[in-house]
Parts: structure tokens; sequence; C-alpha cells
């Protein structure tokens, strides 16, 4: 790889490397021989996985792609298809999610559009009109909770104005992180051509999410309740229950780990799939991934016997 290196008028150096998403490698490193300076590594404080990492023990042929990630020690522990661009239902609210932590303020009070009125059989739905108001904090929960799609188009709108020029930062958001296998088409993962992620970008994005405060109690939240408003001032108000059933109790969690929390996303094009982050019992926290399982059921078996295999 050939690098060029030119001196300014003020005596630092520029690296002239152009970057492609269709570029194999994920990680390098420069040196200045001039200065003897080290840049680090993009994927320094990463996992990596570019390829399939087996584990004694394990049989995931059901499932289209799944990874185990140890996140303190940076070693991935399993990994298959973990680069494959696969439909990721709703696991593509963590991204809606990340987005508008970032850009926008949990106070912020947000107007539906005539936009939530999604008809798609299936579609879960909080149940939105047109003029109904809430903040981004409730909309957060619902999103992250309940993965009401009309939410995600509330938010979406709500942050920068349109469907479209959310999408458009989600994308660019995605890339900053380095995950660049992944292209949105919307904010809630109903199915739309041309919407797709990989297991190891799910990984790169929950980890980012990870990092705000919100995001974390959201996700470790087993029932929520709250009141917004309707277009005339009228009270609304919604309870809900996580979705993660393994907090719920209608899975048992492995006995090696705790399960702290993740987001479930399922449509007929995606499958089952799922994104957790669980601790062992010295504290050391997993990403894990699955996604196209064949049922719910066996989403959760498949689940238990990945997460077994933590250290």
């Amino acid at each position: 790889m050939a690098v060029m290196v030119c001196m300014t008028g003020c005596g630092s150096t520029k690296y002239d490397m152009p970057y492609s998403p269709q570029n194999s490698v994920s990680s390098y490193q420069l040196l200045n021989i001039a200065d003897q300076e080290n840049v680090e590594p993009f994927a320094a404080n990463l996992c990596v996985a570019a390829k399939d990492v087996p584990a004694t023990g394990i049989n995931l042929s059901d499932v289209g792609a799944a990874a185990l990630f140890d996140t303190k020690n940076l070693e991935t522990l399993y990994a298959k298809n973990v680069n494959n661009q696969m439909n990721p239902a709703s696991l593509t609210k963590v991204m809606t999610a990340l987005v508008a932590l970032k850009h926008g303020s949990t106070d912020d009070v947000y107007v539906a559009s005539e936009n939530v009125k999604i008809t798609e059989s299936g579609a879960v739905l909080c149940g939105l009109k047109p003029g109904d108001k809430m903040t981004l904090d409730q909309a957060l929960h619902i999103l992250l909770l309940y993965s009401a799609n009309d939410v995600a188009v509330l938010i979406a709108e709500g942050i920068s104005g349109s469907v479209e020029e959310f999408v458009a930062l989600m994308n660019e958001e995605a890339k900053a992180i380095g995950a660049t296998n992944c292209n949105f088409m919307n904010p809630n993962g109903l199915t739309q051509e041309g919407h797709y992620v990989t297991a190891y970008d799910l990984y790169l994005i929950f980890q980012e999410a990870l990092k705000y405060e919100l995001f974390n109690e959201i996700i470790q939240t087993n029932t929520y309740s709250t009141v917004y408003m309707d277009a005339n001032g009228a009270e609304k108000s919604v309870e809900m229950e996580n979705s993660n059933l393994y907090l719920r109790g209608v899975y048992d969690k492995p006995s090696n780990v705790t399960v702290v929390g993740g987001k479930t996303g399922t449509t007929n094009a995606a499958g089952h799939c799922l994104v957790l982050l669980s601790r062992s019992s010295s504290g050391t926290p997993y990403i894990s991934v699955i996604l196209k399982d064949d049922s719910r059921e066996k989403l959760y078996e498949d689940m238990t016997d990945l997460l077994e295999i933590a250290k």
C-alpha cells in the first residue's frame, strides 16, 4: 500500500490515503519515519473478525450470521458470516437511537406527521396519530423497548426534518464508526430493498450506542409507562414490557453470564434477530449477535448456546 507523505508549511504531516468501503483492510498503522511517531490503528480498541471463528461445541448451522465478542480483552470468541450483508429488521433501531442520542436533546418535543401512518401487515405500532406529541426521551423508550415503527418515523422527522435526511445521517454516522458494509433505507427496519447490515457492523453500532447512559438505562428496563399528548392536548397513556425475553424471564439466561439488555428484531425477510450486552461474574462485557434464526424459541436457544462459551 503506497502512502504519500508531504510536509505542510506548519510542519505537520499529511497522509493521503483514499478510503473505500469495498477495501478489505479494516485497520492499519502508519509510521512517520522522520518523527518516529506511531499513529494508533483504527481498530486498536475493537474486536476484529475478518473470517469465521469456530468454537468447540457450538453448532449454529440454522442461523444466517452470529458472533460473540469479548469487548474487554478485544477477542472474537465466535464468528459466522459476520461480514455478510443481511436484513436486520428492528435491530436497525439501535442505529436510529444512536443518531438521535448524538444529534437530539431528550427534552425536545416532537410532533407526529401523517407519515406515522404505517400500514404494513404485522408492523409493531405505538398507535401514534398525526399531531400527537412526545419527548425524545419518551420516544426512545418506546422505540427500544416496544420496537414501535411509527415512533421511529417520529424520531427521524424530529431530528432531521424528514425520514430521507435522517437516513442519510444514519449512513454517515455508521461509516464514521467503521460500519462500512451496511446501508440503511429507513429508521425502523421494515423490509426495503437496499436496507442491510452485517453482524460485525451491528457490533460496532451497538458498542457505540452503549457509550450513552440513556441507551444503557433503556435496554435494561423491564417495563415502561408514560403519558403523552394528542393534537388537542388530551393525555394518551402507554404501558409496555421489554421485548427482550431474557429480561422478562420467558427464557432462562445462561448460568455463566448476566444478560444486561439488548434489542430484538423480527420480520419475514430477516427472520428472528437479537443483539445483546452480557457480563460474566467477573464483570467482563460481551456483545453477541444473531441474525436470521428460524423461530423465536430457536433464537433464544442458540443465543444461550453462544453465550455459554463466554469465559
